[in-house]
């Protein structure tokens, strides 16, 4: 089982191992040092207190060990976009996927959303099928301006199911 918790600065050293190796590949494709890691908590911290709040930060847990990241951004008043990162010794294990749920239902309740898009670099189907299991469609790419020239990312979107 899959918790989401709030980043503290107790995080700062196992957030640098999620954001290292192939983890990394389809992001900056740097890894993230340890003061870095000390800005990233500070920043979610910070943007935990405003009001209204853009975003929510939560370190994702299996057996209290600190596994991953996933964000809910809120780009507009009414949709939001969610990303998540794990360590790559955790892949295919489903907890990048019920870390997806959890944050789905925060978005459409406690965040007031009524829309979430997410996207993934086309060399990684697997955050697809992540998508696609939380609930999102497929519904294009969109182009992303890299280091490596301009790529065009996979484009997924959910709106809640009407009651």
């Amino acid at each position: 089982m899959v918790t989401l918790r709030a980043l503290c600065p107790d995080d700062a050293a196992a957030l640098t191992r999620v954001y290292s190796g192939a983890s990394i590949r389809h992001t900056t494709g740097k890894p993230l040092t340890l003061d870095q890691a000390h800005e990233k908590i500070r920043a979610a911290l910070a943007r935990a207190a405003e009001t209204p709040r853009a975003q929510w930060s939560w370190g994702i847990l299996d057996e209290a060990v600190l596994i991953g990241l996933i964000a809910l951004r809120r780009r507009t008043p009414s949709m939001g976009t969610i990303s998540y990162i794990l360590r790559e010794d955790t892949w295919g294990h489903g907890y990048a996927t019920e870390a997806a749920h959890q944050v789905v239902s925060v978005a459409f309740t406690t965040a007031g959303l009524n829309r979430l898009e997410a996207m993934h670099h086309p060399d990684n189907p697997a955050s697809g099928r992540v998508l696609a299991k939380a609930g999102f469609t497929r519904i294009g790419t969109s182009d992303r301006h890299t280091d490596d020239g301009t790529v065009p990312y996979e484009l997924y979107a959910l709106e809640p199911a009407e009651t």
